[in-house]
């Protein structure tokens, strides 16, 4: 594999990377605030809140992740019945419409972190200005437009279809499952 592709490969899983390194973070955080808790009497004054952020900014990363899989929750179980181009244009304009909701919530967000939250507003137990704690939310959003577009470029320009891992478990189990029939009834 060349650098070039190696380096595309690992910027391309950059949301995941982070989220593997906040969760492993914030559960470690945790445990060392339970065993603190019962073996010394002592908490990080600091440590639950500084987790509650982890895990905030780890949910909307990982929504970024299921963007980019094609796995968020969507009902699109009646889109097989169609025509496939119809199929293509219903979860076309299912997505446009789900981008305008990003971009309107990006411009929502933005507004907030930038321009309406007083500058004074800072964490209780670190004195970190929340700024940076709800950057999260311009940020995650972005990048889950991005996703999408990417999803949508590859379905129309490239006629792939990203299919979301439960998915894919599914039919490979329903082929294995088709498989291990025809051998046993070929026995």
């Amino acid at each position: 594999m060349s650098i070039k592709r190696s380096l595309i490969k690992h910027i391309n899983n950059v949301e995941e990377y982070l989220c593997a390194l906040l969760l492993a973070l914030f559960v470690l955080l945790l445990f060392v605030q339970i065993v603190l808790r019962q073996l010394f009497q002592y908490s990080l004054p600091w440590g639950d809140e500084v987790a509650t952020y982890m895990f905030v900014w780890f949910a909307y990363l990982g929504a970024v992740v299921a963007a980019k899989m094609s796995a968020h929750n969507r009902v699109t179980f009646h889109f097989s019945f169609f025509p496939p181009i119809v199929k293509t244009v219903s979860e076309t304009i299912a997505d446009l419409l789900w981008l305008v909701f990003n971009a309107f919530f990006v411009y929502l967000s933005y507004d907030f972190v930038f321009n309406k939250m007083n500058l004074f507003w800072k964490s209780q137990t670190t004195g970190i200005p929340m700024k940076y704690f709800y950057m999260i939310l311009p940020i995650a959003f972005t990048l889950m437009s991005a996703r999408i577009l990417w999803n949508l470029y590859l379905r129309l320009f490239k006629g792939v279809d990203a299919l979301d891992p439960e998915t894919e478990e599914l039919k490979n189990n329903s082929k294995n499952n088709s498989q291990q029939k025809i051998q046993g009834e070929v026995s």
